[in-house]
């Protein structure tokens, strides 16, 4: 398995940090930009159609987007126990190269959710 490393490309388009990813980091996925068979997500097609890096480019607040918040978004968020909008604020506030980083020193894909 290959080594974490900050890289700004390969943060997905919804927040996640494909660079932490096992398969990612196994060679058996390409990542969120180059992966064919992720032609199901909205998230990453509307990205890909208004040419956005991610969501954090789009001027709308993720939490008000219907594309975001969709279905498959909430079971992915309830999965990786992620708050993938915190993600999307990281990479507004402090930049892809920062969020690749911190991902990168944290050793995980997305920022997770605070317990209530």
């Amino acid at each position: 398995m290959n080594q974490i490393i900050a890289n700004p490309d390969s943060i997905a388009a919804c927040g996640l940090y494909c660079g932490a990813c096992r398969k990612f980091l196994s060679g058996k996925c390409p990542g969120c930009k180059n992966n064919e068979k992720a032609s199901w997500c909205k998230i990453r097609q509307c990205c890909i159609d208004k040419r956005y890096n991610n969501c954090a480019d789009c001027e709308q607040e993720v939490r008000n987007c219907k594309i975001y918040s969709n279905f498959i978004s909430k079971v992915f968020a309830l999965l990786f126990n992620s708050d993938r909008p915190a993600c999307i604020d990281y990479i507004k506030e402090h930049g892809r190269t920062a969020f690749a980083e911190e991902m990168t020193c944290r050793k995980c894909q997305t920022i997770k959710r605070s317990k209530k």
